[in-house]
């Protein structure tokens, strides 16, 4: 299966520039937040195949306009192709507004999903638009990850974390594929793709984890 994640800010390629048959052979595009609802349904209307997102951190408008025809699967497990996938948005909470959880917060988000976890069996992709804490995020309070994430993933062990969050033109040094324990750890800033079951991006993955 052919995934197009993305996140943070908007490809012109896929959007200015957009020509017919750029999205031919994607079979599924995941949102990690913080793009324009106009973008996502532009998307979702010329590929034809599902579009699912969480919200960023500066998602407030999609409560007035939410991206059409796509689906939210905030805390949720969406399963396409038999594939498990669960959403948990949102940022470390820095200021007022929506879409912005505390450390306690978001494990409290995570310990009401306990019977889906259970009816699905786990999840295979987490996608989420923060990072997990002291892997990747940043150190401001705005960038900081959540430990929660990393507990979740230490317990079911998914095949991928896809987030975004942490712009990789921030001047982080934050690679586009890592490893976390078991799970491939991708930031989705801008746009990335990849076939589920491609074993070179584990080795990938696990290369640079090595550095």
């Amino acid at each position: 299966m052919n995934i197009l994640a993305m996140s943070d800010t908007e490809s012109k390629a896929l959007w200015d520039y957009y020509q017919p048959g750029m999205l031919r052979g994607i079979d599924l595009i995941i949102s990690c937040g913080d793009l324009s609802p106009h973008y996502l349904s532009f998307l979702e209307t010329f590929s034809n195949v599902p579009l699912l997102y969480v919200h960023g951190n500066h998602d407030e408008k999609y409560s007035q306009i939410p991206p059409d025809g796509c689906f939210c699967i905030e805390d949720r497990i969406y399963v396409h192709n038999g594939i498990r996938i669960l959403g948990l948005g949102g940022c470390m909470r820095y200021r007022h507004g929506a879409h912005q959880y505390t450390e306690k917060e978001m494990q409290k988000r995570i310990r009401k999903l306990w019977f889906q976890l259970r009816r699905y069996g786990g999840f295979d992709i987490l996608v989420t638009h923060a990072p997990i804490q002291s892997f990747h995020d940043g150190d401001d309070a705005c960038h900081m990850g959540f430990a929660a994430f990393g507990e979740l993933l230490m317990q079911y062990r998914p095949k991928y974390h896809l987030h975004g969050h942490v712009h990789m033109n921030y001047g982080y040094k934050t690679p586009r594929v890592s490893l976390f324990e078991d799970t491939i750890v991708i930031n989705a800033y801008r746009t990335f793709q990849f076939e589920y079951d491609d074993p070179t991006l584990r080795e990938k993955a696990e290369q640079e984890s090595k550095r």
